[in-house]
């Protein structure tokens, strides 16, 4: 259920709101717009004391929600969410690019791929140091040592640090490092580690799982928000299929449904899907086409000897070309404004 408050409803009336839902023994989450303020109830299982509610000073209506994630529908939140990010803002006006290699290898390759990348005018870099690899004998990240190098490229080159939490043991440590917490496609459903990032103050970005459908992915960034962070960002990088040209299929519709589902922002990573360096590129520009809020890409300086995923990681100079691209495109595509 949503209240709805009036325009000039003030901090003090959401805040008895918020108290009286309490009471009654569930959870209001406050969601501020730009016109005004929403409280969403959770943990009911069937109708609240609207009237009750309806009756306290500010509120201006009483809505049922009736999809089941309630935070991340539209039906609660009509208004985009936008995503600052130390300045920057995913789900913006201007699509976000994330950068740089699967892995963090060398203090040395790092710091040079981060260069590159930074010179390109991107602000966003990925890395993982810790890496879920489905062999046990792959390269597993460097850990620990991968997080130290990840804070250098942050502070030196003023980066925005985005990388992958493997574990509820390890999400201390690399929330001290990353500016966004990646929750990976193995770990989409990990309902014990969604909880504990739900309350991070830190923004959480969920890879849709090789196997989920939509609704899934939204819930998964439903367990997020309840657990009071609002900030999620999601990402389709493609799902299982009977297809082998390539190593996932993106799924370029489930960026239209969640864009006509949620108010959340959501990324392609055209990388994974692909799998294949040269089909990076126009699995990229569809994903654009399809709304999709920025991208997460594989870059490095030498593709040829990165540690993992090589094959689908593109060199500085066609990421270079790549970008151009993608800047007609995102003018290509953007809805004009509607008439008033």
């Amino acid at each position: 259920m949503l209240v709805v408050m009036n325009v000039d409803a003030t901090q003090e009336q959401v805040d008895a709101v918020s108290a009286a839902i309490r009471e009654m023994g569930y959870e209001p989450h406050a969601m501020p717009g730009a016109q005004r303020t929403a409280v969403c109830v959770t943990g009911n299982k069937g109708p609240v004391g609207r009237d009750r509610l309806a009756q306290l000073p500010g509120v201006r209506d009483i809505i049922s929600v009736s999809k089941p994630y309630k935070l991340v529908s539209l039906e609660t939140k009509t208004e985009r969410t936008r995503i600052d990010v130390r300045g920057r803002i995913i789900g913006g006006d201007e699509l976000t690019v994330i950068a740089g290699p699967c892995s963090v290898e060398s203090e040395d390759r790092t710091m040079a791929i981060a260069e590159r990348v930074r010179s390109l005018g991107v602000v966003f870099f990925r890395g993982g140091a810790y890496k879920p690899r489905t062999s046990p004998y792959a390269f597993q990240g460097l850990e620990e040592e991968g997080l130290r190098i990840l804070a250098k490229v942050r502070d030196e080159h003023d980066l925005r640090i985005v990388t992958e939490v493997l574990s509820e043991e390890t999400l201390e440590a690399v929330a001290e490092v990353a500016d966004v917490l990646q929750i990976g496609a193995r770990n989409m459903q990990n309902t014990a580690l969604l909880k504990k990032v739900g309350r991070c103050d830190k923004p959480v970005l969920i890879k849709r799982g090789a196997s989920a459908t939509v609704e899934e992915l939204l819930m998964a960034g439903e367990y997020v928000m309840s657990g009071g962070n609002h900030r999620v960002i999601f990402c389709e990088r493609g799902i299982r299929t009977f297809g082998d040209h390539v190593r996932n299929t993106l799924d370029v519709s489930a960026i239209a449904a969640v864009k006509a589902m949620s108010h959340l922002p959501i990324l392609g990573d055209p990388s994974h899907a692909a799998g294949k360096r040269h089909l990076v590129p126009p699995l990229a520009r569809a994903a654009v086409a399809a709304g999709a809020d920025g991208l997460l890409m594989e870059v490095h300086t030498d593709p040829a000897t990165a540690w993992s995923d090589g094959a689908q990681t593109l060199s500085i100079e066609e990421f270079q070309m790549l970008l151009e691209e993608l800047k007609r495109y995102r003018e290509a595509f953007t809805p004009a404004p509607a008439a008033t």
